[in-house]
């Protein structure tokens, strides 16, 4: 039986993670689970893992490292109680040799005694501050999945992983600018304070209405296009990188932990 997302908006982290492993809910996850940490997710083979891991050491605004899985073990012991990366995200993307070739809502059959994941912060994380502060968001008022865009900034290569920083964008009232840069920037392992702001042209966006991924968002007068690092940088890279097997989040659907989202680094382990 299906869940709603009106149905889980109040819901507690874990009872989202349930009705995201019984594959009742497979949709995004920005409004949901008050109060914890989302995360992106990319899962590779270990042969890749040290340079994956040093792409994200050296470009750690859209990148922020939250979490590692020991090789071959799925449960992401550091991030929760009873977290199981080949099930508890709504739907993955399954890359081959660069290419995006099919999504699912489970990956069991898929994962490998040599495979390593990697939970990355996720801007959904802020979202809950700046809501309580009072801005309205249009993709969550809306349920729709936040816009992402590929820009001109570059990141920092690390063995086969490069390319360009993946953003992604809400409309801020322009007189709010300031206060949503503050609150943003106390959640650095939520890609902390916006990289741009105005024009989206500067950072290479010549048609805002036009993703590529999630849904466009109107920006209506008296705002302002807001762009923040975003953890879908990593599926830009693996399309360049052109490994035999990627695994990732499905932009928008996000694992959620048990990390409160006002923590400034993972919690030890799970109990």
């Amino acid at each position: 039986m299906t869940v709603s997302f009106e149905a889980l908006r109040d819901a507690d982290q874990q009872t989202v993670r349930r009705a995201i492993r019984s594959e009742a809910y497979q949709a995004h996850t920005a409004g949901l689970a008050t109060g914890y940490l989302q995360a992106n997710l990319v899962i590779v083979e270990d042969v890749h893992a040290l340079d994956f891991m040093r792409y994200c050491q050296r470009n750690p605004k859209p990148c922020p490292v939250v979490g590692v899985s020991d090789t071959g073990n799925p449960m992401m012991t550091t991030l929760g109680q009873d977290i199981d990366i080949r099930s508890d995200v709504p739907s993955y993307n399954i890359y081959r040799h660069g290419q995006l070739t099919d999504s699912c809502s489970d990956i069991t059959h898929l994962w490998q005694d040599n495979m390593v994941a990697f939970a990355l912060g996720c801007s959904f994380t802020f979202e809950h501050a700046i809501l309580r502060a009072g801005f309205p968001l249009w993709h969550v008022e809306n349920n729709r999945t936040v816009p992402m865009f590929k820009t001109t900034i570059d990141t920092v290569e690390a063995g086969p992983f490069s390319g360009p920083m993946v953003v992604s964008m809400r409309a801020i009232a322009a007189d709010r600018l300031d206060e949503i840069k503050t609150i943003s920037a106390q959640f650095p392992l939520a890609h902390g304070a916006p990289v741009h702001w105005g024009d989206p042209a500067v950072i290479g966006i010549h048609d805002i209405t036009a993703p590529d991924w999630g849904d466009p968002t109107p920006v209506r007068d008296g705002e302002v296009a807001v762009f923040w690092a975003c953890g879908v940088t990593p599926q830009a890279a693996i399309m360049r990188a052109g490994l035999p097997l990627c695994i990732t989040h499905k932009p928008g659907q996000m694992l959620i932990t048990d990390i409160s989202d006002t923590a400034e680094t993972p919690i030890k382990a799970a109990e």
